[in-house]
């Protein structure tokens, strides 16, 4: 699972967030019998314990670690006897990335006013701040005199909110806060409450500041907020960072990108005589005006290796029988964050539960469907990359699908199973979206588990993961999770795992596979998302997202468009 999340266009963003997400019940959805097919242990446990060897170096896109990867899945998906779904007759979509890794030779200071004899601030690109580019120079200089507030840099018309009125930022470094303010009042009519917006994600925050004209732009990290550590952020913008070939070379965006430590942007403020407490607590109000944060002034000097490289999509499938133009669609990320030299110790990000896990899991359920035998419609699973550089995988297969999109009838994407054992319950992100929710809860019912909602929508994971890549096209995709209810040791038990493992190991080198792994949970959901595709695959049902909710017009313009062009075709 990712801390990142691709691009969305201004004209959708609009349309996706323009209302709360609201479950209408569908007609009850009939259950239907499996084949008597078991999921293997033995391969998820293999398979798992491959991908997070070290001889993948942490699968990091275009590297020899990675390219070895992709290879791997390629061979499995082929052992386990899906044909190639990817170009050329191959198991491969070719994705294309630029990589740019800022050198130490790089600086950013933050000055107090012109005349300061040293920097208040020297970013060390570790403990007290991170900056990076996406403008694909070699070189980049930045000089901004004056440094702005921006309380939450969101500019959301829908929610009657614009933290640049009447604002000129141009050529200036705007510093902003995580999240939104619906998160940080806890007040429903805000945004969304609680739960954050996309506009709550730094990735939009950045997006916007360029649009803005800023010179640079800074977020402040505050952990609750962001729901990680520093030392996520601090391991994930350094060394190299991936991002698709954009065609302006990433002019549209602010010279500068960087987070602050809190300590680090309490120093500041207060250096400049004000009270960062205060200044937190009135952004999260409409009647917030930004302000210039005294005579503090932004220098940097960013250099940096570019180079444009090709990392892979792992396509495989398997064809229907009778409705083979049709298919269910099952996503993982294949990608980790690779190795970091600059450690100590231990310099490779493993990645067994992100995402290992959902990568095993997807090919065993592609090998399921085969020994199952094939069902009506098709099936695709995709292993994709870049994840962990903002979905940029799963974004580029939303651009270029290697099935139409149309002709797919839904999406099942798994991310990052803790291996925790079995569970009463099942979680699903992004809960009330679509249809195959009640899909989902037919084959729990079988079971005698039971459906949960997300149990941290601040944390915005709907916004984290592959899936968001689909849905934003339209297609209807489930999140779903092992949840934290654990069989013998009860709800406590799962809550508390996923904290140790998100405080110790989400995006650490600690994210290695061990014998001592209760696969048990793992093995369970496997089977469950098995059953709800294949049962999918020979219905002849079209799941749609729930009236009211942000994707629906999309997909129903999608099939409209379809039926169509289907009229046209017999009138001819």
């Amino acid at each position: 699972m990712t801390h990142r999340t691709t691009l969305l266009s201004t004209t959708f963003l609009s349309a996706a967030l323009s209302g709360a997400l609201i479950a209408c019940a569908p007609e009850a959805v009939a259950p239907l019998d499996t084949p008597a097919v078991e999921i293997s242990t033995a391969d998820l446990q293999r398979r798992i314990e491959k991908l997070a060897s070290d001889e993948f170096e942490g699968r990091a896109p275009g590297t020899p670690g990675g390219i070895a990867a992709s290879q791997y899945i390629a061979d499995e998906m082929k052992a386990a006897g899906l044909i190639p779904m990817g170009e050329n007759g191959t198991y491969f979509q070719n994705v294309e990335l630029t990589e740019s890794t800022v050198t130490p030779a790089s600086n950013m200071t933050i000055m107090s006013g012109p005349d300061a004899e040293a920097p208040l601030i020297t970013a060390d690109q570790s403990t007290n701040a991170v900056f990076w580019t996406k403008r694909l120079a070699e070189e980049i200089n930045v000089d901004s005199d004056e440094i702005v507030f921006v309380g939450y840099g969101i500019v959301a018309p829908e929610f009657g909110w614009n933290d640049y009125a009447g604002l000129d930022v141009e050529g200036k470094t705007v510093v902003m806060l995580v999240n939104d303010p619906g998160f940080a009042t806890k007040d429903e009519t805000l945004f969304k409450g609680n739960a954050m917006t996309y506009y709550g994600r730094w990735t939009y925050k950045f997006e916007e500041a360029g649009r803005q004209g800023a010179a640079a732009a800074l977020v402040i990290h505050q952990t609750e907020p962001a729901s990680y550590g520093w030392d996520v952020v601090s391991g994930s913008w350094t060394g190299a960072q991936y991002d698709l070939v954009r065609p302006d070379g990433g002019a549209s965006r602010t010279q500068l990108e960087g987070w602050l430590h809190l300590d680090t942007a309490t120093e500041l403020f207060k250096s400049e005589g004000l009270n960062i407490d205060k200044a937190i607590a009135d952004a999260a109000s409409k009647d917030f005006k930004p302000f210039t944060i005294g005579d503090a002034q932004l220098k940097a000097n960013i250099v940096q290796s570019v180079k444009t490289t090709t990392s892979r999509n792992v396509a495989g499938g398997i064809k229907g029988t009778e409705r083979p133009d049709e298919y269910v669609l099952y996503m993982a990320h294949w990608d980790h964050l690779g190795k970091n030299e600059t450690l100590e110790g231990d310099q490779i990000y493993n990645g067994a539960v992100d995402n290992a896990t959902g990568t095993a899991a997807i090919i065993e359920i592609g090998e399921t469907f085969v020994e199952a035998g094939a069902p009506e419609r098709s099936a695709i699973f995709v292993a994709v990359t870049a994840e962990e550089s903002g979905l940029l995988g799963s974004a580029y297969y939303g651009e270029a699908p290697l099935v139409p999109l149309n002709k797919t009838v839904g999406g099942i994407n798994i991310d990052a199973m803790l291996p925790l054992g079995e569970t009463k319950d099942i979680k699903v992100i992004g809960f009330g979206s679509s249809e195959l929710e009640d899909r989902l809860k037919v084959q729990l019912d079988k079971r005698d588990m039971y459906l949960v909602p997300d149990d941290k929508p601040e944390a915005g994971y709907y916004y984290r993961s592959d899936h968001i890549s689909l849905a934003k096209k339209g297609v209807p995709m489930l999140y779903a999770d092992p949840g934290n209810d654990h069989v013998t040791n009860g709800l406590t038990y799962g809550e508390d795992f996923a904290k140790e493992y998100t405080k110790e190991r989400y995006h650490k080198p600690g994210d290695e596979y061990d014998n001592s792994w209760d696969l048990s949970g793992i093995v369970q959901t496997t089977d469950l998302l098995f059953d709800l595709g294949y049962t999918m695959a020979n219905s002849e049902d079209w799941p749609n997202w729930y009236a009211g909710t942000e994707f629906r017009a999309l997909r129903d313009a999608m099939m409209m468009d379809d039926m169509s062009s289907k009229e046209t075709a017999k009138e001819e």
